[in-house]
């Protein structure tokens, strides 16, 4: 929703109510990046909120090898696990409160499943996964991969509020990540009573909402699911509304250096370099996972790649 550009006592530029996808057996995502109402937020161009969702026993996700091209993908979660297969060769369990942080670059492959003891089990999931589209200069750099545990994240905790670094530099501290552009995202915790400030440190900022509700003052109250754009410059204060705690996600970043296309899994700068990774994936060209013998084929793509934004 793109709000009254007239409203000059609003800090907000853009509210992005997410739509939601039911993967099979009631197990919801919201996508809150791409939108109709807004394309990118700094250098994220895709932002997806799994579950919470309770897996019964013997079932989890299975998210089969697929490519990336042009981003790394961020995979951020606050319940459950999921194991990480890709074409380097790497085999990562991810856990709540560590970051994996994948390079596509010129090409990758990777597979998402619940693994054999938790599926066995039951489990829940909840968490959040991000793109981050690269510079043009990075975009066909080699592929790599980091996995930064939890306790290596640096953390601001007093008067009831706690934030990790998940990765970039945000509030004086900067997270051990990769990055390869100036970003921020930080996860933030609020409780009851809690008040905390964002700065204007970047010139693309926004707050997505996951539990609780967030109070923004006189901008009113948000529930959980919603995607809140600053206008440049502004500095807002975030409190827990309705007596209750919060959390939420922050994240931003300095603005891209040219639009990026966009077609399934494939970002670049170059609308034929997406044509050629289709193509290459059509032909079987991408590297393989170690120990993966499935195959999504390459979904019906009409007309040319989306511009963003």
């Amino acid at each position: 929703m793109e709000l009254d550009q007239h409203d000059a006592d609003s800090m907000l530029e853009t509210i992005v109510v997410p739509r939601t996808h039911d993967l099979g057996g009631g197990f919801e995502v919201r996508r809150a990046l791409p939108h109709r109402d807004r394309r990118m937020v700094g250098p994220f161009v895709f932002l997806d909120q799994m579950g919470p969702h309770v897996f019964d026993a013997g079932t989890g996700i299975d998210v089969r090898p697929h490519p990336h091209i042009g981003l790394s993908t961020v995979t951020y979660l606050l319940e459950g696990e999921i194991s990480h297969r890709d074409s380097l060769g790497t085999v990562q369990d991810i856990r709540p409160g560590a970051v994996n942080w994948m390079t596509a670059g010129k090409g990758i492959v990777h597979s998402e499943r619940t693994g054999p003891l938790v599926r066995a089990q039951g489990s829940t999931l909840h968490g959040l996964q991000c793109w981050v589209a690269l510079p043009k200069a990075k975009e066909e750099n080699d592929p790599s991969f980091s996995h930064i545990g939890a306790g290596e994240l640096p953390i601001i905790d007093g008067d009831g509020a706690s934030a990790r670094i998940i990765a970039g530099e945000y509030f004086g501290k900067r997270a051990p990540v990769p990055v390869e552009s100036p970003l921020f995202y930080v996860d933030l915790a609020l409780q009851p009573g809690a008040r905390i400030g964002m700065p204007a440190e970047y010139a693309e900022q926004a707050l997505y909402v996951v539990e609780g509700t967030l109070d923004l003052g006189r901008d009113g109250s948000f529930g959980p699911g919603q995607l809140l754009v600053l206008k440049p410059g502004a500095a807002v204060t975030l409190a827990a509304g309705n007596g209750a705690g919060a959390r939420v996600m922050l994240l931003g970043g300095e603005p891209m250096d040219g639009p990026r296309y966009l077609t399934w899994n494939f970002v670049s700068s170059s609308a034929d370099r997406i044509e050629q990774a289709k193509e290459d994936w059509r032909e079987m060209r991408f590297p393989k996972v170690p120990g993966e013998t499935e195959f999504i084929p390459l979904p019906d793509l009409p007309g040319r790649p989306v511009r963003y934004p």
